[in-house]
This record gives C-alpha cells, structure tokens and sequence, in this order.
C-alpha cells in the first residue's frame, strides 16, 4: 500500500505491506536485512515496538485511530524498545531517516491501497 502526508502533500511510502496478525507484528521487520526506500511495515493495533533481533535502525511513526501522528522516533536502533506511546493505535515502520522533512508530530497521514 501507499503511505501520503495529507498535511505535507507528500508521498512517505510507496510499498508499506501491513502486519495485522499476532505472529505478523510480533517478527515484523525480523527476517529482513533492510528496507528500501520506499518500503515500510503497518503494525496495528501497536503503541509499542521492539527492535530485538533487528539487524538495522530504522524510523518509526505512531499514529491514533484517525491516523494523527503522534510522535516520530527517527533511527531508533536494534535491541532498542520504544516507549509506550499513550493513544497510539498504528505504528509505521521506514527505512532510518525517510521522516526526515517528510512526517512530523500532528501530520496525518492517509493509507491508500
């Protein structure tokens, strides 16, 4: 799916694939060596993320139920924890640094398939 800034008028993700199940949120990102540019991981319900086992850093957007940003955590690091982050009900995972100018708190954001 496609990930678009309605604030910002811009494109964040052009191939985020969504991990909705338990076992699909748990491993993530896990299996991967990295990301490309244009990919990203939709976890929800998620207001909390691990990067155990995770081999490279990565950005991480939390979002409420009406895809507000919340809070943007940029290069969060492997074997790192996020913290809680309270009204959060979707995170999406990017490549480290692709929020840079891109997403910031209070954007919102529109996922389109």
């Amino acid at each position: 799916m496609r990930v678009f800034n309605k604030t910002r008028n811009l494109s964040v993700s052009g191939a985020a694939a969504r991990a909705d199940t338990f076992a699909a949120r748990l491993f993530g990102l896990i299996p991967r060596k990295s990301l490309g540019a244009e990919e990203g991981l939709w976890l929800e319900p998620c207001a909390m993320i691990h990067m155990c086992f995770m081999s490279f850093p990565i950005d991480a957007v939390f979002l409420d139920g009406e895809l507000k940003v919340l809070r943007v955590l940029e290069k969060l690091r492997p074997w790192s924890f996020s913290p809680w982050v309270r009204g959060a009900r979707v995170v999406l995972e990017l490549p480290a640094g692709r929020c840079a100018g891109r997403v910031s708190a209070g954007d919102v954001l529109e996922f389109l398939d």
